[in-house]
């Protein structure tokens, strides 16, 4: 392969941008060309040091020497990595600050399978340990930690995680730490990853953990939906995150807001707040289209989903969480959604039982507070609703109004099962049970701005041409 690029840069007002373009010949009488417009002023190539995009040869080294090689331009104003058309296989890397990961829409990243190729880190502090096994876990394939202004993005370039071994693995109990997840960042700040095609994770797919200001648009992700513990994404104790413009199909949660793990969550302390979730369309027919929790225990405090359509998933909204728990589920509002062929539109509950250890603490009672879902819209449903607190524990401040839903032929006599809960309904059918009274009201909704909803979304972009 031989490759030919330059660089020019260009000022647009207070913005300057590099057009990086060239001529990427795969064979004698086939050749690409490429332009790639970049929020960076430097940019460079994979193939620049050493890359193969056979999907045979491992790329691993030349992924860790380019970001290594990028990372000495954070102080001046970045670089841009391009992984341009082709298949790269490759272990796992760690992303750097002022940095942006661009894939072709022709480009298609491997995840290797080999196990000698991962390293092992330790469990996240917030649950103690790992979540398939106690003990260390498996690197993320695309990890960064203590970093600032990082771009994951592309033409909607493929990661395919090659998950199928993975799952095999782990369902035959051969592995002896955690899956990796596909794209995990850590304690960091001003985070965006976009326009990107993933599939087949090893387990969770895209994971914010401790980080702040990030944003998550336009991403595809797919699974079997009988893949294990293949959630979509999945915000962490993070403070500001905004996702929309997704469409997920999962073997799990397509969204799972978590916050840590009984008393490892506790004592980090660190909750998720400040969500945004609009315009998600969900396939899971074993999982939630929204799940709260059941990892709650830092606390989980103002999210707003809007504009959420699913077909063939088990719930629409649900909170998860348990006695040991601790912390609080609060301030969360939903509007406008629009689902076909559920389990449950809506189900809340209190006995989700999973615990890190035997050491969590049976008096740490969660608060489920000021949960508010209006105008939705749900067809061919079993259950209309399951909520249900924990004894001596009410889950309080419940609000569900405009809510129509249609019930399929194998619906359930009982369509809503209530019990340890507070609220009230207006406009629902089929009629709520009798702790959620009608007193024809209008279920609140904010109307502020959240500072994560002002960051501006960094649009770079691609072309190819044959000849």
């Amino acid at each position: 392969m031989e490759l030919y690029h330059k660089s020019t840069c260009h000022f647009l007002g207070k913005l300057m941008v590099v057009l990086t373009w060239g001529i990427l010949c795969l064979r004698a009488a086939e050749c690409i060309e490429y332009e790639a417009l970049s929020c960076r002023k430097h940019t460079a190539l994979l193939t620049d040091f050493g890359g193969k995009g056979d999907g045979k040869t491992s790329n691993t080294e030349a992924f860790r020497k380019a970001i290594h090689e990028l990372s000495k331009f954070a102080t001046d104003e970045g670089a841009q990595l391009i992984v341009p058309p082709g298949k790269w296989l490759t272990g796992p890397f760690n992303l750097t600050s002022k940095f942006t990961l661009y894939i072709h829409q022709d480009a298609v990243i491997l995840v290797s399978q080999d196990e000698a190729e991962w390293d092992l880190i330790p469990p996240m502090p917030s649950y103690g340990i790992g979540r398939d096994n106690p003990g260390p876990r498996f690197i993320s394939f695309i990890f960064g930690t203590n970093l600032t202004d990082v771009v994951i993005t592309g033409g909607n370039g493929t990661i395919d995680g090659q998950g199928q071994l993975w799952w095999t693995k782990f369902r035959q109990g051969q592995l002896k730490n955690t899956r990796p997840y596909l794209i995990e960042i850590m304690f960091s700040d001003h985070v965006q990853i976009s326009n990107l095609t993933l599939i087949n994770s090893p387990s969770w797919n895209v994971h914010p953990v401790y980080s702040s200001f990030v944003v998550i648009k336009g991403l595809t992700i797919l699974a079997p939906v009988d893949s294990p513990n293949t959630d979509g994404i999945d915000p962490d104790s993070c403070s500001n995150t905004r996702i929309e413009d997704c469409f997920i199909v999962s073997g799990d949660d397509c969204i799972a807001v978590k916050s840590g793990w009984d008393e490892y969550g506790i004592a980090f302390g660190m909750p998720t707040k400040h969500l945004i979730i609009r315009n998600l369309t969900c396939i899971s027919p074993d999982s939630a289209v929204i799940a709260l929790g059941s990892e709650m225990s830092g606390g989980i405090q103002d999210v707003r989903a809007e504009n959420i359509a699913a077909i063939s998933s088990e719930s629409g909204l649900r909170i998860k969480t348990a006695i040991g728990r601790g912390a609080y589920v609060k301030d969360v509002f939903v509007r406008g959604m629009t689902l076909q062929t559920m389990k449950y539109t809506f189900w809340i509950t209190g006995d989700y039982g999973s615990h890190p250890d035997e050491h969590y603490y049976p008096k740490a009672l969660p608060v489920i507070q000021g949960i508010n879902v209006k105008d939705v819209v749900a067809k061919n449903v079993t259950i209309a609703g399951k909520i249900a607190g924990i004894d001596g524990d009410t889950f309080d401040g419940i609000c569900i109004s405009n809510v129509a839903i249609k019930l399929s032929e194998q619906a359930k006599e009982l369509q809503w099962n209530c019990s340890n809960i507070k609220g009230v309904s207006s406009q629902v059918s089929p009629q709520p049970c009798a702790l959620l009274p009608d007193k024809k009201i209008d279920c609140p909704f904010p109307t502020d701005t959240l500072p994560v909803d002002k960051i501006q979304f960094q649009t770079c972009a691609a072309a190819t041409t044959m000849h």
